[in-house]
């Protein structure tokens, strides 16, 4: 269970998202709104990315609480990833093996999987937005993870990408994994198994189903 309470966060003294409490439970969880409506630092926040005022909980463990064992339990792709152009896919991969205490042969799998293995070892300044959004995705998919946020997975993937997405998804979500996706689109873009529906709007986040 992730639990959002009383969060509040603000850009240069001004709102710009506020949730009193609300509780996400185990499945996929498909938050949809509109560009500029606030899911991108609903995810930055729930990721422990950017400071805010209140607190999550994910299964009893408080970010501001216990902000390591937390972070521990989530794992989160940008959705327009940027990283320093001087090192390599192969560098980040290699770093979050060591930080997750991840299975080198699973990451070689989703290298494998994702189609990355003929560019990952050249500079990441070098990539396109493409190539970037799966490098993002393989480093999410790595870890023992409770929850797995995703923001605007589908775009700037090629039709073969975004299937080799959803069957990982699936696969996880089998597996017991949990999944939070953004979007300014609907769900019935993609063929899963939508536990509930999320709406970002006027400066908060509610659930829609």
């Amino acid at each position: 269970m992730l639990t959002f309470s009383r969060l509040k966060k603000e850009y240069n003294s001004q709102p710009v998202l506020s949730v009193e409490h609300l509780e996400i439970g185990d499945g996929l969880h498909w938050l949809q709104g509109a560009n500029g409506s606030g899911k991108s630092t609903f995810l930055k926040i729930a990721s422990g990315l950017i400071p805010f005022e209140g607190d999550v909980v994910l299964n009893g463990i408080s970010l501001k609480k216990n902000r390591v064992s937390y972070k521990r339990l989530i794992s989160y792709a940008e959705a327009e990833p940027v990283y320093p152009d001087f090192l390599t896919g192969e560098d980040l991969v290699r770093f979050y093996n060591s930080v997750r205490q991840s299975d080198k042969k699973w990451s070689d799998k989703l290298i494998e999987r994702f189609a990355i293995g003929s560019y990952w070892r050249h500079t990441i300044g070098t990539y396109s937005s493409g190539m970037a959004k799966k490098i993002s995705l393989v480093l999410a998919f790595l870890g023992s993870t409770e929850f797995i946020l995703l923001d605007e997975p589908f775009v700037t993937l090629d039709v073969a990408t975004v299937n080799t997405l959803i069957n990982t998804i699936n696969e996880y979500h089998r597996q017991g994994k949990n999944f939070i996706f953004t979007s300014h689109q609907s769900a019935e873009m993609v063929h899963l198994p939508i536990t509930s529906h999320l709406l970002a709007d006027h400066q908060t986040v509610c659930r829609l189903s």
